[in-house]
């Protein structure tokens, strides 16, 4: 609790400085908005409705390419764990995959996808994929040998073992990949936008740049920090809820 009340004295205490710096200095807005006009401009973005589309369409991009990103590395994670011949063949390539830059392959995807919501959503996934591809693996191959050898003795098929106690087994490390990808999942989108998306709240910030409007830049930094604070807790009320029968040593 005390914890708590010191974080947030320590960003009023943040913004009172950040707002008389701004006072005092007399930097041009430009420069560095006075959080009181950041505000004021976010507020009336709000009320006008202005940014709501905005919101709404970053926050469908987010979710679809989390979706889908998610879905198709936890499969993949499975079977690369199930299967060592697959893992030990296609792990190089997967990892060679990963490092290439997604900003990068950008121009690519409005070429195969064009410009809008398609495109930005592959780069989500494609950016999501990772962390619970890895997760996956690692949460289902560090399973206890004890445990193995238990559903060994009771003759468990394969599939029982996977859907019994590997995955199971496996959550608290699977759901921290997830706790990852949530939040690359908001730069993902945002990210899309700046090279493809026709609206958004990453679309925004380069209109907004274009318009040398830092005030309208800072009042949508505030609105994808929310936002991506936002499905963080959601993902930490969904984790919680999953693991409610693990012992509390093995959550993450």
């Amino acid at each position: 609790m005390n914890t708590r009340i010191y974080s947030i004295g320590l960003f009023f205490f943040l913004l009172f400085g950040w707002e008389y710096f701004c006072r005092v200095s007399g930097t041009s807005s430009l420069v560095i908005p006075a959080p009181t006009a950041v505000f004021e401009t976010l507020w009336a973005g709000l009320v006008n409705g202005n940014l709501l589309p905005h919101i709404w369409i970053t926050t469908a991009e987010m979710v679809l390419g989390l979706g889908v990103g998610c879905c198709i590395g936890f499969i993949c994670g499975i079977l690369l764990a199930e299967n060592e011949f697959l893992r030990r063949l296609l792990y190089p390539y997967i990892i060679a995959s990963q490092v290439i830059p997604k900003l990068a392959l950008g121009p690519l995807f409005i070429v195969w996808f064009g410009f809008g919501m398609t495109s930005t959503v592959v780069i989500t996934a494609l950016i999501c994929f990772f962390p619970l591809l890895e997760n996956t693996v690692t949460g289902i191959i560090h399973v206890e040998p004890d445990k193995r050898e238990l559903f060994r003795m009771l003759r468990a098929s394969r599939l029982q073992t996977l859907f019994r106690l590997k995955i199971p087994s496996g959550l608290p490390v699977i759901m921290a990949g997830v706790r990852v990808a949530v939040v690359l999942a908001l730069v993902g989108a945002v990210v899309g936008e700046f090279i493809g998306g026709r609206a958004g709240l990453g679309a925004s910030i380069i209109a907004a740049q274009g318009m040398m409007d830092s005030t309208l830049m800072f009042a949508l930094f505030i609105i994808i920090t929310i936002l991506g604070m936002l499905f963080y807790q959601i993902t930490i009320l969904a984790e919680r809820w999953l693991l409610r029968w693990h012992p509390k040593e093995e959550r993450q």
